[in-house]
């Protein structure tokens, strides 16, 4: 195996350079580094740890106060999710008239007024506009500050810390997950103290991230092209082809990616398992993804993340249509929830890690804003149409969410592996 480092530097067209009098930013691989790492993990502990643990909220909704409303509510979680990056393609103005800090403040306000306010819902519309719309806004102005921070501050261990900063969303449903489901158990409280709970969580991790992520360098040392206008979007970025092909690979995955954390709860419920099952299946596969998203991200660092963007991508597919479509009892739900946990753990570490090294960190505010705004498409339709697909049938089939998960997931994969040819040609065992 070719073990020699890839270079750094990005394949960015040569119109889109720093003005003369901006300093290049070096990242320093370290020191207060890790600081920002803590801090992000905090924020995506609490963004995360509520859309990996909706899963337990929609079933409870739709069984128990909201009756047969299974297809309105799973929009509830794409919507919440979709939401995330509703502000990516105006990101980089945002950090300039705003900053990390303020960002981070705004979103810890709107996160822990939409848990508070979904709490006092009476009708699905109420959890719509709260749990869904609001939570994903301010969810938002936490997302962009805490996967930039550890962009920006680490370059040869820059897969560790991503995976580690991206950890704090495994482990968040995991513990969310918990949380919540013991007191939704506990008679004298019920789902709304849960919500409330959650919502005191979440005003407690958000302001720790407020005061620990910071950028590295000024907005204008990561904004990207200094000479070629003031459009709100960056166009220019789509003149690097091997943008555009990283940008069709967040596009198509992400349609079929949250499918399975999503619907695992209700499957086990149809599968008449004990509910203990059902209410801990996305917490378990949180804590998976948790421990993959920082080995992962190690193993990237030692053996090229674009190699491994491809081969995790590819692996959760193909988990999806050869084990989840033939589960058939709880041990193969379980391996499932494994396999899927450990590979999807590891696409969502290596897509923003290979980011700066296609667009540069002098163009990754810009750059990060586009690509998760094609995430938007993909979680506000992707978990309906599966929920669509396994309530075509009565009772309803899971196996049509698996093939339709894994499917869109694999097409996705087929796109990295076009990236990585890019980056380093047709030889497999090169490292890239």
């Amino acid at each position: 195996m070719d073990l020699n480092n890839e270079k750094e530097e990005p394949q960015i067209p040569t119109d889109n350079v720093l003005a003369p009098d901006i300093v290049e930013l070096r990242p320093p691989d370290g020191g207060r580094g890790w600081l920002i790492v803590l801090g992000s993990f905090f924020g995506l502990f609490a963004i995360f740890g509520n859309t990996y643990s909706f899963g337990l909220f929609l079933n409870y909704y739709n069984t128990t106060v909201y009756p047969g409303n299974m297809n309105v509510l799973s929009w509830i979680g794409s919507i919440c999710v979709a939401l995330f990056f509703i502000i990516g393609p105006i990101n980089q103005l945002i950090i300039q008239k705003m900053g990390y800090k303020y960002m981070l403040a705004t979103g810890t306000i709107l996160c822990t007024a939409a848990l508070i306010l979904a709490s006092f819902a009476t009708q699905v519309w109420h959890v719509f506009l709260t749990q869904g719309v609001l939570l994903g806004i301010g969810s938002s102005f936490v997302w962009f500050p805490c996967i930039g921070g550890p962009q920006q501050w680490f370059s040869e261990r820059r897969g560790l810390a991503v995976g580690i900063a991206m950890a704090g969303s495994g482990v968040g449903g995991l513990v969310l997950a918990n949380i919540c489901q013991a007191i939704i158990n506990t008679p004298s409280m019920g789902y709304r103290w849960a919500l409330r709970v959650d919502g005191i969580i979440c005003f407690v991790l958000l302001s720790l991230a407020t005061v620990l992520v910071r950028p590295l360098g000024t907005a204008s040392q990561t904004g990207g092209n200094q000479q070629g206008g003031k459009g709100l979007i960056s166009w220019y970025l789509f003149k690097n082809p091997q943008f555009c092909v990283l940008f069709m690979v967040g596009l198509i995955t992400t349609f079929g990616y949250m499918a399975p954390s999503m619907l695992l709860p209700s499957h086990a419920k149809s599968m008449q398992l004990n509910p203990w099952v059902g209410a801990n299946l996305s917490a378990i596969m949180s804590a998976i993804n948790a421990c993959a998203r920082i080995g992962t991200g190690y193993m990237g660092d030692k053996l090229g993340r674009f190699n491994s963007l491809c081969i995790c991508a590819f692996l959760a597919g193909l988990s999806c249509l050869t084990v989840w479509i033939s589960v058939h009892n709880e041990a193969t739900l379980w391996a499932f929830a494994v396999l899927y946990g450990i590979f999807s753990g590891g696409y969502v570490t290596f897509f923003p890690t290979v980011q700066p090294q296609v667009v540069g960190l002098e163009n990754i505010s810009p750059a990060v804003g586009l690509l998760y705004l094609t995430n938007t498409f993909g979680y506000l339709f992707g978990v309906p149409i599966a929920t669509a697909l396994v309530n075509k049938s009565n009772p309803p089939n899971y196996q049509y969410a698996a093939a339709w998960s894994g499917t869109v997931i694999i097409i996705g994969s087929l796109f990295s592996f076009w990236l990585r040819v890019q980056r380093g040609g047709w030889k497999i065992l090169k490292k890239v």
